[in-house]
């Protein structure tokens, strides 16, 4: 038996080249912070692949963090906490670059 933990937490089994969960929900954490993914972005009135730009990650990243597919950790973390309190103040200083550090 070959298994695997995905990057949500679930642990899943690999056998006749599917990859089958053992078990079948995602960690609370990550079925929280998901919805509020989606929720930040719409709030900013952004495109996913706006909301990605501004954030540096590929749209892949925002796709995957909206439909529960993986979670985001550490800074990517950090970086939505902050958004959810100011997201002007954020999405203006990411415009400016790290050239102003």
């Amino acid at each position: 038996m070959r298994l695997r933990l995905k990057s949500d937490g679930r642990i899943v089994e690999l056998h006749d080249g599917g990859a089958f969960a053992l078990a079948p929900e995602a960690p609370l954490a990550a079925r929280s912070i998901n919805p509020m993914v989606r929720d930040l972005r719409r709030r900013a009135q952004l495109t996913q692949t706006e909301f990605a730009a501004r954030l540096g990650v590929p749209v892949e990243t925002i796709r995957n963090w909206e439909q529960g597919k993986s979670t985001p950790r550490g800074p990517a973390r950090a970086l939505l906490a902050v958004i959810a309190h100011a997201p002007e103040t954020v999405f203006a200083a990411l415009a400016t670059g790290a050239t102003d550090l």
